[in-house]
């Protein structure tokens, strides 16, 4: 992936972040897989139940990178928000927003440590915050995920074995029918 695509990514994560958290909700995990660098969709987690459900929705992200082929994805979630969901201790800053690039072959972590500052709530009663960004470690190869963010990443590069003519399509399909917001880039429209 070049620069430019990877500033844009972080630069949409952080946006997408930012307006989350105006709106009083926990920002959800999302999938962003490429093929040969270029941005196949982003795929945002499914309304899930705390535990063993959240667990699987975070790992089911991987079904439309592994349908598409990917060759490298990049994967965004909050640390408080996936540690809580999932009934998982957390692991490193909180709150942060997390970045991960990965290959088949490893990953990177990116943190974005933050704090949330309260800003008035809105007129439905929600209590809204804004991040303010602090300093960010550097990037660690080799960073240590938790379970299911580690999973959703193997699958990514495990091909999907089904029986069908367009099988990236169907898999959208089938993500999409789930509850999973799926935006893919025109290139890729099943």
């Amino acid at each position: 992936m070049d620069t430019q695509t990877w500033d844009a990514l972080v630069t949409s994560m952080k946006n997408a972040y930012t307006a989350d958290l105006a709106q009083g909700r926990a920002p959800r995990p999302v999938i962003m897989p490429l093929v040969r660098g270029e941005l196949v969709g982003l795929i945002w987690l499914r309304p899930a139940t705390t535990g063993e459900d959240a667990m699987t929705a975070i790992v089911e992200l991987s079904n439309v990178a592994a349908a598409a082929g990917a060759d490298e994805v990049v994967l965004a979630w909050d640390t408080q928000n996936v540690a809580a969901e999932c009934g998982l201790p957390v692991i490193g800053p909180a709150p942060c927003l997390n970045l991960v690039h990965a290959t088949k072959d490893g990953h990177v972590l990116h943190q974005l440590p933050c704090t949330h500052q309260p800003v008035d709530s809105s007129p439905e009663g929600a209590d809204t915050a804004e991040p303010r960004w602090l300093p960010a470690p550097g990037p660690q190869p080799g960073g240590e995920l938790a379970p299911p963010i580690q999973a959703a990443l193997t699958y990514s590069f495990t091909p999907l074995d089904l029986d069908h003519p367009s099988p990236f399509g169907v898999t959208v399909l089938l993500m999409e029918d789930d509850g999973y917001a799926v935006h893919l880039t025109d290139a890729f429209t099943p």
